[in-house]
């Protein structure tokens, strides 16, 4: 059985994204799930699944009982932050598409910024007694406590490997932050950045600057999933989930899969890979757009490899002379991304696939039929092929 456009994005919906909501993390869900069912052209009265995070603080029944959802008869989570994003909406198809639920709403939302900052060192993880416990302990005593410090150990082997710099990693802020300026929607609206600008900003710890990491967002994302038949009948022209995959890989830990014989690559992604293509019945080159998540700078050239779009260490050369800006061989996050519009786990990202594909983008791309959305890198992750009806 396959699920392969048996299944669409039918609404999103947002908050603004800001660094102080001056509102709870439940009325983010709750704004943001109202807003992607006004825009499928739905009540909550219709809803009975949700999906989100192990990460949100919104538990399911709480942002049901807000909107007024009288009952559930799906409800699930999906682990490992910011890889979760994308797989939200694989359980949401995989519900839909079997009948376990015919309206099932995606969302995440947090006070990432005014409320707890995921960037922080966590003390006491390396001494508690979980799994999760026994995983730092290999990391933080070293000093590996944060997920910058992390993706840096990373970052400098493939460098050492390939011949990265600095300045190809921050090619992929300018072009993130170019795309975010002419989106009103984003953080970072008319605020595009320089490389200079990029080199020049402080390290937060080496070969990373301040500039190749993620902002810190408060907000809400939603989406609402039916099937592909229902979604012909309501307002917008539907987002085909055409492919959807999760992947973790050999030795995978969350942020410090450093066990591996190479340590230049994202296997776990190649593995999303594989599969999105095989399920899609296409390849990288039927992309039209590629919305990839972006919370450090280097991941995003390691996806272009894993994702099949150039060979091995050749992301520098693929993202050179505006490769991924929007008259690039692959436009990239023409949102701005993580660096550039907000950091809502992807989720946004999602929603920017969503927009391209019914043409509605603040920078639309001309004539697109298939988008790739990806989740968060460096853990068990999730990607997806939306399509045009």
């Amino acid at each position: 059985m396959s699920i392969s456009e048996q299944t669409a994005i039918a609404g999103i919906g947002a908050t603004e994204f800001s660094k102080d909501s001056g509102r709870t993390e439940l009325q983010l869900a709750a704004e943001a799930t109202r807003a992607a069912l006004a825009d499928a052209g739905l009540e909550p009265s219709d809803v009975d699944g949700m999906v989100t995070f192990t990460m949100d603080n919104n538990t399911e029944v709480a942002v049901a009982r807000e909107l007024g959802v009288p009952e559930l008869s799906f409800f699930s989570r999906v682990h490992y932050g910011g890889g979760a994003a994308c797989a939200t909406v694989q359980q949401a198809a995989m519900a839909v598409a079997t009948g376990m639920a015919e309206v099932v709403v995606c969302y995440r939302a947090f006070n990432e910024r005014s409320g707890q900052r995921f960037g922080q060192v966590q003390s006491g993880l390396a001494a508690a007694p979980t799994s999760t416990g026994i995983d730092a302990g290999w990391s933080y005593p070293v000093g590996l406590g944060t997920p910058g410090g992390q993706v840096a150990m990373f970052a400098r082997r493939y460098m050492h490997e390939f011949g990265a710099t600095s300045e190809d990693f921050g090619r992929v802020a300018v072009v993130d932050r170019q795309h975010a300026a002419t989106n009103p929607n984003a953080w970072f609206y008319q605020r595009p950045i320089t490389l200079a600008e990029h080199q020049g900003s402080r390290w937060v710890t080496e070969p990373l600057h301040l500039l190749d990491c993620c902002q810190e967002s408060d907000g809400g994302v939603a989406l609402v999933v039916v099937s592909a038949e229902r979604a012909k009948d309501l307002p917008n022209p539907p987002a085909l989930v055409r492919a959807a995959a999760q992947g973790s890989s050999t030795d995978q830990f969350t942020m410090t899969s450093y066990y591996r014989d190479d340590l230049t690559g994202l296997p776990e992604m190649g593995l999303v890979a594989r599969q999105l293509w095989r399920q899609a019945g296409a390849g990288p080159e039927d992309m039209q757009v590629a919305v990839l998540y972006d919370h450090f700078t280097p991941f995003v050239l390691v996806q272009l490899e894993e994702l099949g779009f150039c060979g091995r260490g050749q992301a520098r050369h693929f993202i050179a002379d505006g490769g991924i800006g929007l008259d690039g061989a692959l436009p990239v996050n023409p949102h701005g991304g993580q660096l550039g519009e907000a950091y809502i786990h992807g989720m946004n990202g999602i929603a920017e696939g969503v927009r391209q594909i019914r043409g509605t983008a603040a920078n639309q791309l001309p004539e697109v039929h298939n988008a790739l959305v990806t989740a968060g890198t460096g853990v068990p992750t999730s990607a997806l092929v939306l399509s045009a009806a």
